[in-house]
């Protein structure tokens, strides 16, 4: 029996190996397309739109992964990368005249829910991805810094794709690069402002003491002095800009 299971987990650990190898020739082109039009969250919206058929060929490669032969860190970055393409496909659909991604809805549906994005086991909307797969199934508030609404209040687009070996510490240099950005966290008046993302969001940080903590875990040291030197815990939410995260 014993030497049953160790050839089983034997047999799991080849197949996850090789579907890690897998994931990673599907990437190459959707890593080409990223370095060739992103650059420091900035996205060539027109470059891009030029290499559209590239980005389709990645879509449908995406369609046709079975997530369930995935690693669950290779799952994870799957699914940030089925986001994070199709939302660049979404933009390109409306692409040039699209102001903001918002713009890309209609008065009776907002663009994320819309299903448009092709899964192996169907057609889903960008909510569905983010509501029904990323934040339920992986339970991790880095995701929010992951994931790109194509804004310039957004997290900036990663300039490469996620892969499951790297995701942990892609996910905490993601998360500390906007905490520590000055336009996102600061203090004015004794009081923290923080993105609005930690209010949609709040309960996946543990509420507003949890958001406290999580951005002091990721803070950089003048940040950080500021956050333990506060008379008061008090969080402000900056607005938020929906504007194209483009050239």
């Amino acid at each position: 029996m014993a030497g049953r299971i160790v050839a089983a987990l034997c047999a799991l650990a080849l197949l996850f190996q090789a579907a890690a190898s897998l994931a990673a020739d599907r990437d190459t082109p959707y890593a080409a397309l990223l370095a060739a039009h992103v650059a420091d969250g900035v996205v060539d919206y027109a470059g891009l739109k030029k290499d559209e058929a590239t980005l389709d060929a990645y879509l449908a490669a995406l369609a046709a992964v079975d997530p369930a032969v995935l690693s669950g860190p290779e799952r994870f970055a799957y699914y940030i990368n089925v986001y994070n393409a199709w939302t660049l496909k979404l933009i390109l659909e409306h692409y040039p005249g699209i102001r903001s991604i918002k713009d890309a809805g209609s008065l009776f549906r907002s663009p994320w829910q819309r299903a448009f994005v092709r899964l192996r086991a169907g057609t889903v909307s960008l909510d569905d991805v983010e509501h029904g797969i990323l934040r339920p199934q992986f339970h991790d508030p880095r995701v929010h810094f992951a994931v790109n609404c194509a804004s310039q209040s957004c997290p900036p687009l990663a300039g490469a794709p996620y892969a499951g070996a790297t995701l942990d510490a892609a996910l905490d240099a993601a998360a500390r690069a906007f905490i520590n950005n000055p336009a996102n966290t600061f203090f004015k008046d004794g009081t923290l402002h923080v993105s609005r993302i930690f209010d949609w969001y709040g309960e996946d940080f543990g509420g507003p003491e949890g958001v406290w903590r999580f951005i002091r875990r990721y803070a950089a040291p003048p940040l950080a002095a500021a956050m333990d030197a506060a008379a008061r815990h008090e969080l402000a939410y900056t607005p938020y800009d929906w504007s194209l995260n483009g050239r």
